[in-house]
């Protein structure tokens, strides 16, 4: 008994398909402008925090996203907030 052959899909739409493509590589990434980047002084001993644990967690989750070096997420997440107009 032979294999049955493959089905064969043809685009009769290219534009439509094209732009499919285009919107695949896209990347959208939301910037809460309320968030706090820098930590509170909480009072505790030692040396004060720079950053909040919101800031930090942002960064680690860019850092994994992409598999980046530390050096290259500190860059990405640079250029991520002064795209968004961020301080």
């Amino acid at each position: 008994m032979s294999k049955p052959s493959p089905a064969r899909y043809r685009t009769t739409n290219w534009s439509s398909y094209t732009a499919a493509l285009r919107q695949r590589g896209s990347l959208l990434i939301w910037l809460d402008k309320d968030m706090t980047w820098l930590a509170p002084h909480d009072g505790s001993p030692g040396r004060p925090a720079l950053f909040s644990d919101a800031a930090i967690q942002f960064c680690l989750t860019i850092k994994v996203l992409f598999n980046l070096p530390l050096r290259q997420t500190t860059g990405m997440v640079a250029s991520l907030l002064k795209m968004a107009e961020l301080d």
